[in-house]
This record gives structure tokens, C-alpha cells and sequence, in this order.
């Protein structure tokens, strides 16, 4: 697989797993809750979200398997390679927190009838939901960083001269 298709597939990846945190968490949300009466909306977007994380990690797996693809092809490793993979790492580590523990966690508060704010319970959830929406945002903005190092970091066709069985270089 060249740069350019795992390049490809790794942006494709991110577009969606972006488009997919705005839809939900800067329309959706406050539209629902807004609109519905809240343990109903709150039940509802907690299953949406639910949903969203396994999308969120797949395409982080995706984005996972075209660096594997890319260190496989025994290229060296620029500054600007290292910086992609660590990028797609911590994006990836965040997506499976949320997935894993925080999605979840607000779940089973949801279910145990927590109210954010209201009690034990309720001050648990609204600090996982504050949590989540900080998760989402740094998701947002990483993935943004990563789509642009992805970018800087693919060579266009006559940027330099060379053989093609010399690695790409920054």
C-alpha cells in the first residue's frame, strides 16, 4: 500500500469520526435535550453515544492500521512520521477511554436514575459528562492536528528527485 492510499484511508477514517463527535455532541445533543423531556433524552443520547464510541474506535483502528501498513514498508522514520504515529496513538487511547470507561460509566448512572448534580451519584455524572465533552473536544482537535500532519507529511510527485526504491524523507 503506497503513502497516498494509506494516507487516503487514514483521512477518510478521521472525517468521519470528526463529522460524527460535531453531529452529536454540537447538534444533536442540545437539540435533544432541548426538545425532549430529559431522562428520555438522556436515555436516548446515551445509546447514540454508545453507538458513536464503536464507530469512533473503528475508525481508529483504521487510522492504527495504515501506520502499521506504513512501518511495515521499512521506510525511515522522520521527525514528522514520529509526530503522525504519536498523534494517531494518544487519538486512538482517548477514543477507547471514552468507548470503554466513560460512555459506560454514564450508562449505568444513567440506568441507576442519577440526575447530574443531584447527590453522590449525580455529582459522578457530571463530572464523566464534563469528561466525555472534554474527550470529544480534544478528539476534535487532534484529529484535526493529525489530518494536517498527514498532509505535511505526504510528498507530491517531483518535490525531490529520486529513485524509487529510496524511502520518502521530510
Amino acid at each position: 500500500m503506497t503513502p497516498r492510499i494509506s494516507t487516503t484511508l487514514a483521512l477518510l477514517a478521521l472525517t468521519v469520526w470528526i463529522g460524527g463527535l460535531v453531529a452529536l455532541g454540537a447538534v444533536a445533543a442540545p437539540i435533544v435535550f432541548a426538545a425532549v423531556p430529559f431522562a428520555l433524552a438522556a436515555d436516548a443520547m446515551t445509546a447514540v453515544f454508545a453507538r458513536f464510541d464503536k464507530i469512533a474506535m473503528a475508525a481508529a483502528a483504521v487510522v492504527l492500521a495504515t501506520e502499521a501498513v506504513r512501518a511495515r514498508a521499512g521506510n525511515r522514520v522522520t521527525v514528522g512520521d514520529a509526530v503522525r504515529i504519536v498523534v494517531s496513538l494518544v487519538l486512538a487511547g482517548l477514543a477507547v477511554v471514552e468507548g470503554v470507561w466513560i460512555t459506560p460509566k454514564i450508562a449505568n448512572l444513567h440506568a441507576a436514575g442519577a440526575i447530574r448534580g443531584v447527590g453522590e451519584a449525580g455529582e459522578s455524572l457530571a463530572t464523566a459528562h464534563a469528561l466525555a465533552e472534554q474527550l470529544g473536544k480534544a478528539q476534535v482537535l487532534l484529529a484535526i492536528v493529525l489530518i494536517a500532519v498527514h498532509v505535511g507529511t505526504l510528498h507530491r510527485k517531483g518535490d525531490r528527485a529520486r529513485s524509487t526504491a529510496e524511502p520518502l524523507r521530510d
